[in-house]
């Protein structure tokens, strides 16, 4: 008990301590895999919301028409509110679409509201279709420490969008063999977008996620995927954990609904990481 309520006071920092080492230029990463159900709306709310409570400005970018990401951080995204669709298609500037997350100051949201499903069509007509988010991004007055984009799972315009929108990409990986099937076309997609679009763009982080210690699978996944990708892959691993599951239908991160937890302990753990290695390594991980 008195271990978890240490960890907890650690994650949630009352203080206001700067643990996390803020970057020197704004870090824009788009968390992506077309796989659905790799953790990567969760990831992408417990990594911002790990590292606003520990002095960074961080800004999320929810591009999955499906409004995770925006559910997940107690966001309004019903029918009629502002949201990243007016900012790719009416060229609507960001700052008018961001919205303060409650109860976390350094943290703000672009919803994704269910106007979006619709975008992947409409931006096939649209001038500089590819570049509309990034236009979106960098004409923002505030500069963020970090801005996550979270895709949706699949390899369309949307998903081009962040790729040419951001400088790295972080790919959470499930701990089962399907995740890895469909990695190697990531991977080339994330190519093609360097080679005719974005030529900074970097596959800087793997995440492992839903870990499963009890099983060899998981351990032959992680062993895979550490050998392919090297110091890419975060030490830090994400367990299968119960909390992490139930804080979406609290409209919370499990950094807020439960920062003793395991799940808590272990993406906090890895947003350190990525900051660190930032700093380290003058911003991309």
């Amino acid at each position: 008990m008195a271990m978890e309520a240490l960890r907890a006071v650690q994650i949630l920092n009352p203080s206001g301590e700067i643990i996390m080492p803020r970057p020197d230029h704004p870090r824009v990463i788009c968390v992506a895999n077309q796989k659905g159900g790799v953790g990567k709306t969760t990831t992408t709310v417990n990594l911002a919301v790990a590292l606003a409570l520990h002095g960074n400005r961080v800004l999320v970018v929810d591009l999955d028409p499906q409004g995770n990401a925006s559910t997940g951080l107690n966001v309004p995204h019903h029918a009629g509110v502002p949201d990243v669709y007016d900012c790719l298609i009416e060229n609507v500037p960001l700052a008018e679409v961001a919205q303060q997350v409650e109860g976390i100051p350094n943290l703000y949201c672009v919803p994704a509201t269910i106007d979006l499903a619709g975008a992947e069509i409409e931006l096939v007509s649209v001038v500089a279709r590819e570049s509309r988010l990034q236009r979106a991004i960098s004409g923002h007055p505030e500069k963020f420490d970090y801005v996550f984009i979270d895709c949706p799972p699949s390899l369309g315009l949307l998903t081009v969008n962040a790729l040419c929108a951001a400088q790295e990409v972080l790919i959470p990986i499930q701990c089962e063999y399907y995740a890895l099937e469909g990695l190697n076309q990531l991977i080339n997609n994330i190519n093609l977008v360097r080679q005719h679009l974005n030529p900074t763009l970097d596959v800087s982080t793997i995440l492992l996620t839903m870990y499963d210690r009890r099983t060899r699978l998981a351990d032959a996944v992680e062993q895979d995927v550490r050998n392919h990708f090297g110091t890419k892959v975060l030490n830090a691993v994400i367990p299968r954990n119960v909390r992490v599951s139930e804080a979406p239908s609290y409209g919370q991160s499990v950094m807020t609904y439960d920062p003793g937890s395991r799940g808590a302990t272990s993406y906090f753990e890895a947003a350190l990481e990525i900051a660190v290695r930032g700093v380290n390594t003058g911003g991309t991980a």
